[in-house]
């Protein structure tokens, strides 16, 4: 394929572009890792539960979401999870959505 000198820097911002989203994407995909790191305690790694905790792994990211936010609020009692939410923001509920969302649910 012969690239005409007038492509070459369209095909390079192309390039450019391509590599800073998926840097972008990979640092958001470590940061929910790491948010979720926080999780396993209770809910085991990756959100696969092998206690009482509720199991994360496979669970529908808008009701993640919006689980989340009603025990921040209050509008959803708890015992210490209402006191967890507290500490994320709603961005990082959306981040801790897609991560558990996209684990695989591993029966016990």
């Amino acid at each position: 394929m012969k690239i005409i000198k007038h492509q070459a820097p369209v095909l390079f911002c192309t390039l450019v572009l391509s590599f800073i989203a998926a840097t972008a994407h990979a640092a958001e995909d470590k940061h929910a890792r790491n948010l979720a790191a926080s999780c396993a305690a209770c809910h085991g790694t990756n959100g696969n539960s092998v206690g009482g905790a509720p199991v994360l792994a496979g669970l529908d990211k808008a009701y993640f979401v919006s689980q989340m936010k009603d025990l921040k609020s209050g509008a959803l009692p708890a015992t210490v999870m209402n006191k967890h939410a507290k500490g994320y923001s709603d961005e990082e509920f959306e981040l801790l959505g897609a991560f558990f969302s996209a684990q695989k649910h591993v029966a016990k």
